[in-house]
Parts: C-alpha cells; sequence; structure tokens
C-alpha cells in the first residue's frame, strides 16, 4: 500500500469518529427527550386514572407529554397547579357572570327588554 492510501484512509477513520462525535450527541439528546416524553405521556395518564375519581383530568397531547418530558416530575406536578388554578378562575369567572345576567334580568323590566 502506498503511503498516500494510507493517510487517507487514516484521515477517512477520524473524519469519521469526528463526524460521529458531532452528531451523536444530538441523536442521543433527540432520543432522551422522546423517552422523557413518553414517560411524560404514561405519567399523565397515569394523573387521569387517579383523578377521575375527583373528576379531574389533564389533556393528553403533545404539549402536555413534552411539559413533562423536559421537566419530569416537577412538570406533573406544575400542570396539576396549573389546571386548578384555572379550575379556579374559570368558576369564580362563570359566577360572577352569573351574578351580572342575575342583575340584568332583575332590571330588565325597567328598560324594556324580556328576562334572560
Amino acid at each position: 500500500m502506498e503511503i498516500n492510501s494510507i493517510i487517507t484512509f487514516l484521515t477517512c477513520i477520524i473524519l469519521i469518529f469526528i463526524f460521529g462525535k458531532i452528531f451523536i450527541w444530538p441523536i442521543k439528546s433527540i432520543l432522551r427527550l422522546i423517552l422523557n416524553s413518553i414517560f411524560g405521556g404514561i405519567l399523565i395518564y397515569i394523573i387521569n386514572l387517579i383523578g377521575a375519581n375527583f373528576n379531574f383530568h389533564i389533556g393528553l397531547n403533545f404539549l402536555t407529554s413534552l411539559i413533562v418530558g423536559f421537566l419530569g416530575m416537577p412538570g406533573a406536578i406544575l400542570l396539576i397547579i396549573l389546571k386548578i388554578i384555572l379550575r379556579i378562575i374559570k368558576t369564580s369567572l362563570k359566577f360572577k357572570q352569573e351574578k351580572f345576567f342575575n342583575l340584568i334580568g332583575n332590571f330588565s323590566f325597567l328598560i324594556g327588554l324580556k328576562s334572560l
């Protein structure tokens, strides 16, 4: 074998190792994210199974499983807390809306509106 062939062969091997290192790290990160997202989906499913007894449900979609995939158990706790806070806000707004419509209903005869 000529020296040029050996140098070319060794250079190709070194380049393969360099490109392997460059592309393996992102692939590992992507695979880790996919596995964590699958774990997040399973965790949300378990939360929904337990929460069914308490009329509690977290939507199982790509975004929620990614949140739990990135953050793990704290992400699941974050979703639970957000769901509770949003439920409280929704209930509060619904109560205010009902109160407002009751108020309008009480005074609708003054402005000639039919009762709501």
